[in-house]
Order: C-alpha cells, then sequence, then structure tokens
C-alpha cells in the first residue's frame, strides 16, 4: 500500500473505532496533545516544546500540546539542562516543569501520545475506557518512515524514543531529530 497521510490512520491501528476516532479528531477545530514519557524532563518536554512550536501557526485544526510522565521522582523540577540546551538550540521556545500523568488527562486531551512501549503500557492500563484507549499512540507513529509499524507487533521497539537521561549531549541531539520527525508528521497528518 502506498503511503500517504490520508490512508495513515488504517496502516497499523488496532482497530476501526481508534481510525474512526483519529480521523474524527484530524477534522476537529482544536487537538489537545498530550505527551509522556517516564519523569517529564527529558523526552516528553522535548517533543512538547518542538511540538507547540511546529504546530503554533495551524489555526484549523489549533493544536495545543502538553507533557507529564508516568512516573513521580521529577514532579516540579525543569526539564533536564541537556533537554533545554537541545531545543534552545534548535530554535524552539518553551519554559517546563515537570508533572506526573493523572488519569484525568484521558478526558482532557485528545491524543495521548507515548514516548516508549512501557509508559504505553502504563498508559493502557490506567485507561477506564475503550474511548482513553483510542487516544493512546506511539509519537514515533508520526514519523513517515515509522508509520506501517503495529505498536504491538514484533517490530515495536522502534517506536520506542531512548531515554536519554544521565547521558551525554549527544544522545540528547539524536532524540531530537527522531522527535523532529514525528513531529513533523504530525503536522503533515494534522493538515492533510
Amino acid at each position: 500500500m502506498k503511503r500517504t497521510w490520508e490512508n495513515y490512520t488504517r496502516i497499523y491501528m488496532y482497530s476501526e473505532n481508534q481510525s474512526n476516532y483519529l480521523q474524527s479528531v484530524r477534522r476537529s477545530e482544536a487537538i489537545s496533545v498530550h505527551l509522556v514519557c517516564l519523569g517529564n524532563i527529558c523526552r516528553s518536554p522535548l517533543a512538547n516544546a518542538l511540538l507547540a512550536n511546529k504546530c503554533a501557526d495551524l489555526t484549523k485544526p489549533k493544536v495545543a500540546v502538553d507533557s507529564s510522565g508516568t512516573g513521580p521522582w521529577h514532579v516540579g523540577e525543569d526539564a533536564s539542562a541537556f533537554s533545554i540546551q537541545v531545543w534552545q538550540e534548535a530554535g524552539y521556545k518553551y519554559q517546563h516543569k515537570a508533572k506526573q500523568f493523572k488519569d484525568s488527562f484521558f478526558k482532557q486531551h485528545d491524543l495521548i501520545l507515548a514516548m516508549d512501549l512501557s509508559n504505553r503500557a502504563a498508559l493502557v492500563k490506567l485507561a477506564k475506557s475503550e474511548e482513553d484507549k483510542n487516544k493512546i499512540l506511539m509519537f514515533l507513529s508520526f514519523d513517515p518512515e515509522l508509520q506501517n509499524i503495529d505498536p504491538e507487533g514484533e517490530d515495536a521497539h522502534q517506536l520506542s524514543v531512548p531515554d536519554p537521561y544521565g547521558m551525554e549531549l549527544a544522545e540528547y541531539k539524536k532524540v531530537l531529530d527522531m522527535l523532529e520527525r514525528a513531529a513533523d508528521g504530525f503536522k503533515s497528518w494534522v493538515n492533510s
């Protein structure tokens, strides 16, 4: 099947219900996106900075972006120094304080985008309904090169953004590149 943004949601989605839900989200006046990693100080704030800045010029749908972590360790802290450095060097403006994901976020947001498979699994456990589960996707699934990967299949690991926590700046820059492709893909999907 030829890859197009029109058939994107039919390529790898688990169910027709989720595919239909995503089509309705894409056609709405506004989309609220919530990005989730483990501690909310490295990957999800970096993705938040990228996605919020890249989608700032969109008017229909208007895209609002937020983030959190599945773990409580860094609540109230700034993003990691390397995450801040990387997004600033890339020209993005963003302020961040870490918070933990709450199940009430399912009602507040249209899309819940996980950074890796373990956080996706934690989100699925927190989901109280099929409607909540329909909102959960892997952020890297929006990368056009990765959109054919089933998040429950044998190649699902390719959809995980590696956690650069405790690593050198070069690892954060690699994460930035991965997130840039997904953010660009997300914007294309919204505009298609």
